[in-house]
Parts: structure tokens; C-alpha cells; sequence
């Protein structure tokens, strides 16, 4: 039976974006819409996941939890969702340091 789903897409190659596009609607840039088996969902999730590189992507979907969704993430990402006694919680981690360049004096 199909449900919705969501993928959010930052910085990934434009191939994957049009392969999301044939199942889903992307209704803002990098934000994938749609309603698709849970067969779909898994391979569109893999296809993700074996490009995404240096960008980052997340999947929103039904569950049997108590908020009533999951959450999957792929790549490099400054928010992380971590389960709290049942509940998925997102933590932010740190902002990545930009090496100082250090000038002759």
C-alpha cells in the first residue's frame, strides 16, 4: 500500500534528482514529494544513499512509533537524529572549524 514520503536533498548530483523527480514531485528545490509503495521507498532510499557524496540527504516516512514517522539520513550533515527513550530527537553538532591561514610575518 503506498504512503508519503519526503526526501530532502542538498548539494547532490542533478542524475539523482531526475531519477527522485520520476517517483516523486519535487516541489521546491531539493524537497521530493510523493506517495509510493514500500518497495519504491527502500530502492529510491538506496539510490540516495549510493550517491549522494558530499551532499547530504534526508527521508521522512510513515511508522509504527509513537511520533508516527522515521527518519533516515545520508552524507555529511550538521543535524543528526538520535532516539530518546522512543522519540527521535535531532542534534545539532558543531559547525565545522575553517582552518586559519597563517601570513608571514
Amino acid at each position: 500500500m503506498p504512503s508519503m514520503v519526503v526526501i530532502a536533498t542538498t548539494a547532490v548530483p542533478d542524475h539523482l534528482r531526475g531519477a527522485l523527480s520520476r517517483w516523486t514531485s519535487e516541489v521546491v528545490p531539493g524537497i521530493f514529494v510523493g506517495s509510493v509503495s514500500v518497495r519504491v521507498r527502500d530502492q529510491l532510499w538506496h539510490a540516495v544513499t549510493e550517491v549522494v557524496g558530499n551532499g547530504a540527504a534526508l527521508l521522512v516516512h510513515p511508522a509504527t512509533t509513537e511520533q508516527g514517522y522515521s527518519i533516515r539520513t545520508a552524507g555529511t550533515r550538521r543535524r543528526v537524529p538520535v532516539d530518546f527513550d522512543g522519540l527521535t530527537l535531532i542534534r545539532m553538532t558543531a559547525a565545522p572549524k575553517v582552518k586559519e591561514r597563517l601570513s608571514p610575518s
